[in-house]
């Protein structure tokens, strides 16, 4: 029977993943789409009805293109880190709160914060161990961006934390029945969105690949399957931040359409700001980080811990 039982968490994880691959793909037209209208053109529409082909079209282009590498890269590493970077990217759905066959964490926001942290290893060894400047001035880039960032998205998931007072996501939804925590918190919420765009390096805080200084960041000796992998990750990554916004504010994880409805407008969200604002000065970027969102999450951290306190 645990066997069995085993077999059916090992098969659910594994829809699971064909899901969200898909859900990327998906996502990369959407993006294309989207810009393309914002642009005042039409974007692809050629491969198949209205383009639906093209995701598939684009993948099978990256990965039958010749797979080249530097001659003084750091090969092994160079090579790994892209799929490491893949890897993580999918390990962080396993917290999905499936009401059913799926893993259920009771440490889920630690599991969170840690795959995260882990990302950032990814993202430097991948610019070094291409041994070109441009990649290594785009990884460093990238991850002093990703760990500035990573403590405020840390101190601003705290104060979600402290009101329902336990790890596991699935408390969220039973906490939000009667009102939204977007409501009680929303300039924490909003400190949130841009936190998530500068975690995924997404415009307007993409630093880590500014095409006027840097060519294409840490990846630009990246070709073919390599370069397919650090761009899956990305995306899947926008995808579970997107999910993990509507779990922490707009209500929890719900069986229902109106949650899925709720996660595309946040991952259509990304592709907006893409299609709307500039890019953002580096040094005004840290300003934001250190001196903007850390003081204000740590008074909210402060203003919630209190509230505890004072309704126990």
């Amino acid at each position: 029977m645990f066997n069995f039982d085993m077999l059916l968490i090992f098969i659910g994880l594994l829809i699971l993943i064909i899901g969200v691959l898909i859900g990327v793909a998906f996502l990369t037209l959407l993006e294309r789409k989207v810009l393309g209208y914002i642009q005042i053109r039409k974007g692809p529409n050629k491969v198949g009805f209205w383009g639906i082909i093209q995701p598939f079209s684009d993948a099978i282009k990256l990965f039958t293109k010749e797979q080249t590498h530097p001659n003084f890269s750091n090969y092994l590493s160079y090579y790994f880190s892209p799929v490491m970077s893949f890897i993580l990217s999918l390990l962080i759905w396993m917290l999905i709160p499936y009401m059913f066959n799926l893993i259920s964490f009771n440490l889920g926001v630690l599991f969170f914060l840690c795959c995260t942290s882990l990302g950032v290893y990814t993202v430097m060894v991948a610019g070094w161990s291409s041994n070109s400047n441009y990649a290594l001035l785009g990884g460093l880039r990238a991850v002093a961006q990703t760990i500035s960032y990573e403590v405020s998205l840390a101190l601003i998931f705290m104060s979600s934390i402290i009101l329902i007072m336990d790890f596991n996501l699935m408390s969220f939804f039973i906490y939000q029945q009667t009102v939204w925590f977007i409501y009680i918190m929303i300039p924490l919420c909003l400190c949130w969105i841009s936190s998530m765009l500068a975690e995924t390096n997404r415009t307007p805080f993409d630093f880590a690949e500014g095409e006027s200084e840097l060519v294409s960041g840490f990846n630009i000796e990246y070709s073919s399957g390599g370069f397919a992998l650090i761009f899956l990750a990305e995306y899947a990554s926008i995808l579970f931040m997107s999910l993990l916004f509507t779990i922490v504010y707009l209500g929890g994880y719900e069986m229902n359409l109106f949650f899925y409805l709720k996660l595309s407008f946040i991952s259509f969200l990304f592709i907006w700001v893409r299609g709307t604002l500039p890019r953002y000065r580096y040094d005004k970027l840290m300003y934001l980080a250190w001196k903007g969102y850390l003081p204000v999450s740590l008074n909210f951290l402060i203003l919630f811990l209190g509230f505890k306190i004072f309704l126990l």
